[in-house]
């Protein structure tokens, strides 16, 4: 196995239980890139089980490609409890290294079939010179670090000019099949990128084999762009000489690379376009206008574009005189977490409307919840109900395992409002009971979600020794929306690192 690495592929991982996902999708993302399929169930299942083990503080994990292996490191400023574990999946060694107060816990996969293929590969790459390992090496590592479709073409360009050709016009096509667009182009001489656009509105772009063409003064290579066996467009590289076999050869195999990286963008971007769509259709569709109240929601999920976040809150009126509020917490994220999210959302919606309090929802939100069987997950839930009076408003809520709700008066006094009660998705025979309180002219109450409560800085969390109830009395004479902000900043300043958890945070303030 040679000495130094082909390419170098590293990410950061915030602390939480998003960690070890993220580092099998960081893992997946990478063997993608390189064309490692016949590695990639064991090296995601080492990602995983490494990041297991130092979840819980930030780490980074560096996978190195060695040509005949693959190398994954994961590196810790601060060394973890207990004594480190080996890797179950079958691996050609593995070792802890030092360095200052840094720990670097590595594996190493060999690649099936490398023993005789990879040296035959070095042999020839070798023979076309070490500045081309170096030059796929950096085009790999620059198509393998953007999940932007739209980022993808630039990259593109900007590898092969001026290395292989004077100037490159990659086209796409939306839907594989439909019309190519002319989606970037770049020159060598910037002030001839307009002329040359205008030449080639003229140029036929052949489908499914490279092709080399001829524009005005230029020999044109045409390679297309196919993943997964399905055309993306096409890349054209032009130059005023003709093409030597060995940039053709470089052409094609930079093509390769730059399909599966447009592909796995693609794929990315719709994945987290529905995800989108979908988070949207959990929040409230509007914001009512309540009789004596001003309120303020923060709402802030922590994963990736691609995931949908656990936590959600809504504000609806439930009939003539009375409004409804709720803030929940559903565990994990992704489909199955945003499942329940719905069904706790139109549940609590439709029983309203029908008349039943507060208490009486969270009944049968909790035997629909049990009725999901191995699809149901656990979910806290502060639910309540707004009545406006002359004085203030009359709240009645129920705290189902929700962090509980606090009380700020105009003078700076903070006190918990709830009774802690049963989670719900747990025990069937569950019965819930309401608390009353008072908000007078000028009160707020503030319910957020663990993301708040649970913001980890080292070994502490925001609300030890009450601190969210410090943090409240700060924001005495703010509006809602201040105190939501207030609250929201606290919890993003309280950790340097960013959070790992989802936030909702709903202030509602008597007028």
């Amino acid at each position: 196995m040679t000495a130094s690495s082909r390419a170098v592929l590293a990410a950061t991982f915030a602390p939480g239980e998003t960690a070890v996902p993220s580092a099998k999708r960081f893992t997946r993302e990478v063997m993608t890139a390189w064309a490692a399929a016949s590695v990639l169930p064991a090296a995601e299942q080492l990602a995983g089980e490494l990041a297991m083990q130092v979840a819980d503080a930030p780490f980074e994990i560096v996978w190195k490609h060695y040509g005949d292996a693959v190398q994954v490191e994961l590196r810790q400023r601060t060394s973890p409890h207990g004594d480190p574990k080996g890797p179950s999946v079958d691996i050609e060694e593995w070792g802890i290294t030092f360095a200052g107060d840094s720990r670097v816990h590595w594996a190493r996969l060999t690649l099936p079939g490398s023993t005789d293929r990879v040296a035959s590969e070095w042999a020839e790459e070798s023979s076309r010179g070490p500045h081309w390992l170096g030059f796929l090496a950096d085009a790999s590592d620059l198509l393998a670090g953007t999940l932007d479709p739209d980022m993808v073409p630039a990259i593109i360009a900007q590898i092969v000019v001026p290395r292989l050709s004077t100037w490159c016009a990659v086209y796409t096509s939306d839907t594989g099949a439909g019309p190519r667009r002319l989606a970037y182009l770049w020159h060598a001489d910037e002030a001839r990128i307009d002329g040359l656009r205008e030449q080639l509105s003229e140029l036929s772009v052949p489908d499914s084999a490279a092709a080399t063409l001829q524009l005005a003064d230029s020999q044109v290579l045409a390679v297309p762009l196919i993943a997964r066996g399905r055309s993306l467009g096409a890349m054209c590289l032009g130059r005023h000489d003709r093409f030597p076999d060995e940039s053709i050869q470089f052409a094609e195999d930079i093509a390769r690379r730059a399909a599966l990286a447009m592909d796995n963008a693609r794929l990315y971007a719709q994945q987290a376009a529905a995800n989108r769509a979908l988070q949207r259709s959990l929040l409230p569709p509007n914001e009512p206008e309540v009789p004596g109240l001003d309120y303020g929601v923060v709402y802030e999920p922590a994963g990736e574009a691609n995931e949908v976040g656990g936590d959600f809150y809504d504000l609806f009126k439930a009939g003539d005189e009375s409004w409804r509020f709720a803030i929940g917490d559903v565990c994990g994220t992704g489909p199955e977490a945003a499942a329940v999210t719905g069904l706790a959302r139109h549940t609590l919606r439709l029983l309203a409307r029908e008349g039943y309090g507060v208490a009486a929802v969270l009944g049968r939100l909790n035997q629909a919840i049990l009725e999901e069987g191995e699809r149901a997950r656990f979910l806290t839930l502060l639910h309540g109900d707004i009545t406006p009076v002359e004085s203030g408003l009359e709240v009645r809520m129920v705290s189902a395992g929700h962090p509980e709700a606090l009380r700020l008066k105009p003078s700076g006094v903070v006190e918990g409002v709830t009774t802690p009660q049963s989670l719900l998705g747990v025990f069937p025979e569950v019965v819930f009971e309401a608390d009353t309180i008072h908000l007078d002219h000028g009160d707020v109450l503030l319910a957020v979600t663990d993301g708040v409560t649970e913001r980890r800085s080292g070994g502490r969390l925001l609300d030890d020794e009450g601190g969210l109830s410090k943090l409240l009395a700060e924001c005495a004479g703010l509006s809602a929306r201040a105190v939501a902000e207030r609250i929201r900043r606290g919890a993003a300043d309280f950790a340097p690192e960013p959070s790992a958890d989802d936030l909702a945070i709903l202030v509602l303030r008597a007028r």
